[in-house]
């Protein structure tokens, strides 16, 4: 049988049932033969057909499934390859099959960019998936949490859409006109990143994390707490940009945090009101700080004391 059409037998039979497990999230059989069906039918749309090659360099992530079973169920070729590979080893990769697109992570997108010109077969980079660091500096960003009920969604590529368009919106509410959206979860201008949010799932509710870069600050001096490898560290680095740079000026923090509040409401048609968390939310965010613990836990001993400082960055960022 062929293996595109196995994922939608596996849905028929077992609709509910566990499919893949990542960062204690399951998605269900269901769930994931329509995202594999969205998929396909956006590559389709690009004009992949049997027998192109289509390459995956993605890590072990939900998206690396759905992408080479949407492959299978078009006939075209998955080339899957390491993520670790560098300038020379993608090129001659993507030279020798040939592929005509590439699924990546954004953050390999300036590095594939540079590679364009000896890709003469390479006509489409999808990108997918948030990075593995965010940068935040509680003296230079700007937080934002708020709570939507997942009636507000039919999925959760919908949130990320709609959440980013209407963070979008309040910008360009405050003068920044090339302000855009596309990549889920962050929000840029000219290249460069302005904006970046996370949503989390927690029984009936979307808990939405927005950072809002308001002052420049340099990412790099994080690397004096935590180490990365080099290859790594190349592609985690992104241009980062703020609204001071962008307007020439320095807004006040509770103007931006009015407008992207303003913004949400005017996409969802609610009112938002400030206030702690309610009972199921603390248990939400306690069930995501200790998958975060326990992720740092797993780490070399002489990290610990980055993760420690992390955790004070952004508890003095919550309170600002």
């Amino acid at each position: 049988m062929q293996l595109g059409k196995l994922v939608e037998k596996w849905a028929e039979q077992r609709p509910n049932q566990p499919a893949l497990v990542c960062d204690g999230r399951e998605i269900s059989f269901s769930e994931l033969n329509k995202s594999v069906n969205r998929v396909a039918n956006g590559l389709r749309n690009l004009g992949v057909r049997e027998g192109d090659r289509v390459a995956i360099m993605l890590p072990n992530i939900p998206e690396f499934v759905y992408t080479f079973y949407a492959c299978q169920k078009l006939g075209a070729v998955a080339v899957p390859f390491n993520t670790m590979y560098k300038g020379k080893e993608i090129t001659h990769i993507l030279r020798d099959c040939g592929a005509i697109a590439l699924v990546c992570l954004t953050n390999s997108v300036t590095l594939i960019n540079e590679l364009r010109s000896d890709l003469p077969d390479l006509k489409h980079i999808i990108t997918t998936g948030e990075r593995t660091l965010t940068f935040a500096d509680p003296d230079s960003s700007l937080f934002v949490q708020a709570v939507l009920s997942k009636k507000n969604f039919s999925d959760l590529d919908n949130a990320y859409r709609r959440i980013g368009n209407s963070i979008e919106d309040a910008f360009k509410k405050m003068g920044v006109s090339d302000v855009w959206y596309n990549h889920r979860g962050s929000i840029r201008i000219h290249g460069k990143k302005l904006a970046g949010f996370l949503i989390s799932e927690v029984e009936d509710i979307y808990v939405i994390n927005i950072i809002c870069f308001i002052r420049a600050f340099q990412p790099s001096d994080f690397f004096s707490a935590i180490w990365v490898p080099p290859e790594v560290k190349d592609k985690i680095l992104e241009p980062l940009t703020s609204l001071a740079e962008v307007l020439g000026t320095e807004p006040v923090d509770d103007e931006v945090k009015r407008e992207i509040v303003a913004g949400l409401e005017r996409e969802f048609r609610v009112s938002l009101q400030d206030g702690s968390m309610t009972r199921e939310e603390r248990f939400g965010y306690q069930k995501q700080r200790s998958i975060a613990e326990k992720s740092a836990k797993q780490t070399p001993s002489g990290k610990k004391q980055a993760f420690s400082l992390f955790k004070r960055i952004f508890a003095k960022g919550k309170k600002s």
